[in-house]
């Protein structure tokens, strides 16, 4: 064979297993990691305000609970499931950022999944945030978002981030974000 033969099916072999073994997925979620960029901030002026914050959701062990319990909080919402490779790729910014701001901030990761594959995936990856359940066909005072969507609410329901793609949710400007609604009356 002649080595631009053994070049050519080296390069055909590496792009065929981002396709077809777990090294593809893994790369793929890494390349979707490297290529994310920091969350828009909305400017003051342009900020739209939830109308209300009545909304049923479900947590982690399946009991119903009302959103408006976050009402007066900062909010970070972000739409995920457990197959969709963007979601996969920002979890693990989303566990640093709930690792920083437990108790600061209410967190909600929402998904429409069941409980099982949601319970397996976060158990192989070892994330501890918490995982709420859209009650599919509920009302949402925000617009329910393609995974993997999210936002940022203030503490007066403003929404200060609506993000529709991917983001790098673990850098300093959505940290200084987030102190400045922390501290904000």
């Amino acid at each position: 064979m002649k080595k631009q033969t053994v070049y050519t099916l080296l390069i055909i072999a590496f792009v065929l297993s981002f396709f077809v073994t777990p090294l593809g997925d893994y790369s793929k979620i890494l390349l979707n990691r490297w290529f994310a960029t920091s969350p828009t901030i909305i400017k003051l002026e342009n900020r739209g305000k939830l109308a209300n914050y009545n909304w049923e959701l479900k947590d982690a062990e399946w009991n119903f609970f009302n959103f408006d319990q976050s009402q007066g909080s900062v909010v970070f919402i972000s739409f995920w499931t457990s197959w969709h490779l963007p979601s996969k790729a920002q979890l693990k910014d989303i566990q640093a950022l709930f690792d920083e701001y437990k108790g600061k901030v209410d967190f909600y990761i929402i998904t429409n999944e069941e409980r099982l594959p949601v319970e397996e995936f976060m158990a192989k990856n070892g994330y501890d945030f918490p995982v709420t359940y859209q009650v599919i066909g509920n009302p949402s005072p925000i617009e329910i978002l393609k995974p993997p969507g999210s936002y940022i609410i203030d503490k007066n329901g403003y929404i200060a981030v609506h993000q529709t793609a991917i983001a790098d949710w673990d850098n300093d400007t959505v940290r200084t974000l987030l102190d400045n609604l922390i501290s904000a009356e």
